[in-house]
C-alpha cells in the first residue's frame, strides 16, 4: 500500500468517526428535547394525618385524650420527651403543584386538653375540591340501568336454602395436653 493510499484511508476514517461522534450528540439532543416533551406518571402522595377545620373546631380545651383521639384520630408524632404533646403532621404532594404541608398541634395537661395550635387549616369540602383541581373532567357514566336493559337480564335460577349445620359441642377440647 502506497503513502498516498494508507492517506486515504486514514482520512475516510477519520471521516467516518467524526460524522458518527456529530450522529451521536444530534441524537442525544433530540432525546432530550423528547424527554422534556414526554413526562412520566408521579403519583400524588399524601402523608399523615389529615385535620379538617370543622374537626379542630370540634376539639375543646377540657376533653380528655380518648375524646380528642376520637374526633382527630391517632397522632402521627408522640414523644416520651414530651408526653403532654400531640402532633398531626400533613403533607401532600402532586406533579406539577406545590405541595401542601399542615400540622396541628395538642397541648395537654395530664389526661386534659389544654390547647390546640394549628395552621391555617381547609374545610372539608375545600380539600376535596383541591384533589380534584388540575384533573381533566371525563363524562360521568350513568350508573342507573334502563328498565329496558333490566327486562333483558337473565332470570336467576333458585338457590336452594343452606343446610343447618350441626349443633356445637357443649364443650371443647383442651388446647394443650397437660401431662408431659
Amino acid at each position: 500500500m502506497s503513502d498516498l493510499q494508507r492517506h486515504r484511508v486514514c482520512l475516510s476514517l477519520l471521516f467516518v468517526a467524526s460524522t458518527s461522534l456529530v450522529a451521536c450528540g444530534s441524537l442525544n439532543n433530540a432525546s432530550n428535547s423528547l424527554a422534556s416533551v414526554v413526562t412520566p406518571y408521579k403519583m400524588d402522595i399524601v402523608q399523615g394525618n389529615f385535620v379538617s377545620k370543622e374537626q379542630a373546631a370540634a376539639v375543646q380545651p377540657g376533653m380528655s385524650r380518648t375524646q380528642v383521639r376520637d374526633i382527630l384520630g391517632t397522632p402521627l408524632l408522640t414523644s416520651v420527651f414530651h408526653a403532654d404533646r400531640w402532633d398531626y403532621v400533613f403533607t401532600f404532594k402532586r406533579q406539577g403543584l406545590p405541595s401542601q404541608s399542615r400540622q396541628v398541634t395538642a397541648f395537654f395537661k395530664g389526661d386534659v386538653l389544654q390547647r390546640i395550635a394549628a395552621d391555617e387549616l381547609p374545610t372539608e369540602a375545600e380539600f376535596v375540591a383541591s384533589l380534584d383541581s388540575g384533573r381533566k373532567a371525563g363524562k360521568v357514566p350513568v350508573l342507573e340501568m334502563s328498565p329496558e336493559a333490566l327486562k333483558a337480564l337473565p332470570v336467576p335460577a333458585k338457590v336452594a336454602p343452606p343446610k343447618p349445620l350441626p349443633p356445637l359441642p357443649a364443650s371443647y377440647p383442651p388446647l394443650e395436653s397437660t401431662s408431659r
